[in-house]
């Protein structure tokens, strides 16, 4: 059961003081991942400026963007801008097939050691280096914390966000899991993990892993070690609509599969999602097991 204890909203004006931070972290280290599809128009600026204004001066200690398999120029761009790329079919090599976002943020902690985890998703035009250091500093600052996730304004005039969120998440999280309602972005792709929790909680490979971390997290630590914090205006590249429709659906189904009733679904293994022109879209809700079952790292 989780506790009855609230997810914290905390208290980080921006921009974050550097000596704060730096004597925060001491000797605890920090690793920036991004997964990366087919983003060549972002991740070359997102990249520079986390190598150039948070590796260089040794505020973060790695810096690994994962490229899942990008037909563009994604992963060149962000390895002449500092970031070390680690292709997805080097995972996939060594732990099986997988599939997913959620299957990259699983290979991103095989190919770290850090003991927190900050990722970000590349499509974000509006990032800036205080996300990571104001993602980071509680995890630091406070050991009964565990997880921290972003909450941020999106502009209307850029087409506003949240859908699936709103739709979705939120209604889900109402009913079967209502301690976490109060996380105002619970599918934000900004957050920041502890590697201690990380390596004991499953991963679910698709558009689910978000909310499949917030349960996981509230479930074996408690809701109280989910903190969450304000980084300003987020501005992204917006999917279309049928797009979304399969990530609701993983969303949904993922977080029903935890819920208190028991998964409703005979198999988890072939759910596909019917769309309006009578094709058939699999849905992915498979998940990677947890870290601590794994040698580590993927040399």
């Amino acid at each position: 059961m989780m506790t009855p204890d609230g997810v914290r909203t905390l208290e980080f004006g921006l921009p974050i003081d550097r000596e704060r931070f730096r004597s925060a972290k001491a000797g605890t280290s920090i690793a920036v991942c991004i997964p990366c599809h087919n983003e060549a128009s972002t991740i070359g600026a997102l990249a520079h400026v986390i190598t150039t204004e948070l590796l260089a001066p040794g505020l973060i200690d790695e810096f690994v963007v994962i490229d899942d398999q990008s037909t563009d120029e994604s992963a060149r761009l962000a390895s002449d801008a500092g970031a070390t790329v680690v292709p997805i079919e080097t995972i996939n090599k060594r732990f099986g097939q997988g599939r997913g976002k959620g299957n990259v943020l699983w290979g991103s902690l095989h190919v770290t050691t850090s003991d927190i985890t900050v990722w970000c998703d590349a499509d974000v035009t509006s990032f800036a280096t205080d996300w990571v250091l104001a993602l980071a500093l509680p995890l630091l600052e406070d050991d009964g914390l565990n997880l921290i996730k972003a909450f941020y304004d999106r502009p209307e005039d850029d087409g506003g966000g949240g859908r699936t969120t709103e739709l979705v998440a939120r209604p889900v999280l109402s009913l079967y899991f209502s301690e976490l309602a109060a996380v105002r972005q619970p599918l934000a792709g900004e957050y920041a993990l502890r590697r201690s929790a990380a390596v004991q909680i499953p991963f679910s490979q698709g558009w689910g892993v978000e909310i499949a971390m917030l349960i996981d997290v509230a479930e074996l630590f408690s809701v109280s070690s989910i903190g969450q914090v304000d980084l300003g205006v987020r501005r992204h590249r917006h999917r279309p609509l049928r797009q979304l429709a399969v990530q609701a659906a993983e969303v949904m189904a993922t977080a029903l599969s935890r819920s208190p009733a028991g998964k409703p679904f005979t198999s988890l293994d072939e759910l596909l999602l019917q769309t309006a022109d009578g094709s058939s879209v699999a849905v992915n809700v498979s998940e990677r097991p947890p870290l601590d079952s794994f040698d580590s790292g993927v040399g």
